[in-house]
């Protein structure tokens, strides 16, 4: 029997079927993942977390409307924290945990590791990289496009000039910078921010629709240049910046103004794009800032100790957020501890292809349903660094944390600023609303209000006070010496590390000290390597160049 049904009716099956397909489509369409890296940003060098010094209003709408990471760690310097961001494993695991990788090292993050693109394009990703890469390029399998990327326009080193784009190393200097594997002379005299952005911008213009996108945007800033211009910084950025007096100190925050613009542009584009929608968009620091001075940078970690490269709070707590549409609970600052190795299980987990970490053998936890609905952390424990060449190794368990010796014989183990403006009328708050990043998220109603953003402000800032220490822990004062005695810290009261506990609780801190040792147990030998001759640029047209796939006639 044929059944006839009224077109009304009809029109209104079709309809529910259509929106049925839209939504199923929706829950299986993968998002857009931007991840935004700074090079030694500070701790207290964005606006969310209490400074009103250094205007960063598209960073700041970013995490007022996101979810600002309080607790979230990274490795107190530039190799082992790309490692440990690309692998979701510590560096001791991948022999990465001494020391940067140099220019002329015959080394590179080793090729049986699987990094994070390699993940995503088995599932549909196009994955791209703008930037520093920092792993490796003394043969060109270490490099970007063999690693899981499909371009890349950057440098392959640590650092170089942001307008010439040579950089000083031993035993020379040579140009590095890069599209593909091609030299980029063309960019000579061209701000390597901008050549960074306008590489993401054209990323995301040009991707292929029907596949999601992984761009990791790996700038150079606020990294110090060479020792002839250590603070490159264009004349008109600077000329902008009137309320610091301290010069050096207004460069690097000329330098840091033109990374907030390139946010900006990043999350303007994506807007247009109409991604925004469907991405998630992390910004991190690589590890803490160079403070006063430290490799010729004017950075700071101010009210935290330390500067990059030690252990202290101040060079492996990094200033972080996470912004997304997909989270649930949002425009809030989250106390959840969260280390750089998490973030490939938690961003594996957002798309929906969560990692088992018993196959694997990551040391990264995915963090992603905490993080959406704001319950506790899974991350209990936290591996800063094991270095048995300089001899330094911390470890954080719960609210405690165990320095063991440290770096540079102590003399970076003090509290540096600068403080900065911190009273909230120095804030521009207009600024927020008004940058492309606040109206960008205005436009999806993503943006928090004014009273709101006061609030998170204000609970993100970390202050410290050594009375208030005092009244917690009613005792006499003993002082941390290192590099005689480990030291223990009650990091949730003391974020400072002013008040050494190691006396009062020693069973805390043998406990520490043999999760420390545990963890020693488990790692792999460094894999530094003596500087290899063959490397100098001028061997191959004053370039940082693949040395290693070629030979030279002598």
């Amino acid at each position: 029997m044929m059944v006839c049904y009224k077109q009304p009716l009809l029109v209104l099956l079709i309809s529910i079927i259509r929106l049925q397909i839209c939504f199923t489509s929706g829950i299986k369409q993968k998002p857009h993942i931007i991840f935004i890296l700074a090079d030694d940003l500070g701790f207290n060098d964005v606006g969310f977390h209490g400074s009103a010094q250094i205007p960063t209003p598209n960073i700041d709408a970013l995490a007022y409307s996101g979810i600002i990471l309080n607790r979230y760690y990274v490795t107190p310097i530039c190799t082992p924290s790309r490692s440990a961001l690309m692998t979701g494993k510590y560096p001791i695991h991948t022999g990465m945990q001494h020391r940067v990788l140099y220019a002329a090292e015959p080394r590179g993050l080793p090729l049986s590791e699987k990094l994070m693109p390699e993940y995503f394009n088995e599932l549909g990703y196009s994955s791209h990289i703008a930037g520093k890469w920092h792993l490796g390029h003394y043969k060109r399998v270490y490099t970007p496009l063999y690693r899981g990327f499909q371009s890349h326009v950057g440098c392959f080193t640590g650092h170089h000039d942001y307008f010439d784009h040579t950089a000083v190393e031993n035993p020379s200097w040579g140009l590095d910078m890069r599209n593909g594997l091609d030299v980029a002379y063309d960019m000579h005299g061209k701000y390597s921010t901008d050549i960074i952005t306008d590489e993401a911008v054209q990323v995301i213009r040009k991707r292929n629709a029907s596949m999601p996108l992984f761009l990791y945007v790996a700038h150079v800033a606020v990294h110090s240049g060479n020792p002839y211009n250590p603070l490159p910084a264009p004349d008109e950025a600077v000329a902008k910046i009137q309320n610091i007096p301290d010069y050096n100190r207004r460069k690097f925050a000329a330098m840091l103004s033109k990374l907030d613009d390139s946010v900006g542009t990043i999350v303007h584009e994506l807007s247009k794009q109409n991604m925004l929608s469907n991405s998630i968009i992390i910004f991190s620091t690589d590890n803490g800032g160079p403070a006063e001075g430290f490799n010729l940078n004017h950075a700071s970690n101010w009210p935290l100790r330390g500067v990059k490269n030690t252990l202290w709070e101040g060079g492996v707590r990094g200033a972080a957020l996470i912004w997304s549409p997909r989270l649930e609970k949002i425009q809030r600052v989250s106390e959840q501890t969260m280390q750089i190795t998490d973030w490939l299980p938690t961003l594996m987990t957002a798309i929906g292809a969560p990692l088992s970490q018993n196959n694997t053998k990551l040391d990264g936890i995915s963090i992603w349903d905490e993080l959406s609905s704001g319950e506790e952390s899974k991350r209990k424990s936290t591996l800063h660094n094991i270095d048995d060449i300089w001899g330094s190794a911390a470890i954080t368990v719960g609210e405690w944390k165990l320095h063991k010796g440290t770096n540079y014989d102590g003399a970076w183990d003090g509290w540096y600023g600068p403080a900065g403006a911190r009273d909230e009328q120095a804030y521009n708050l207009t600024a927020v609303f008004n940058c492309p990043t606040g109206k960008a998220l205005s436009s999806i109603k993503m943006m928090p209000t004014e009273e709101r953003i006061v609030q998170l402000r204000r609970s993100a800032s970390v202050m410290c006070n050594s009375n208030d220490i005092s009244k917690t822990y009613p005792m006499k004062e003993t002082s941390c010496e290192p590099l005689k005695a480990p030291c223990l810290f009650n990091i949730k009261h003391d974020p400072c590390e002013q008040l050494n506990l190691a006396e009062r609780y020693p069973n805390i801190l043998n406990a520490l000290l043999v999760q420390l040792e545990a963890l020693n147990a488990t790692a792999v030998p460094p894999g530094n390597k003596p500087m290899d001759s063959r490397a100098d640029p001028r061997f191959w047209d004053n370039t940082w160049t693949n040395f290693g796939d070629f030979s030279i006639e002598k």
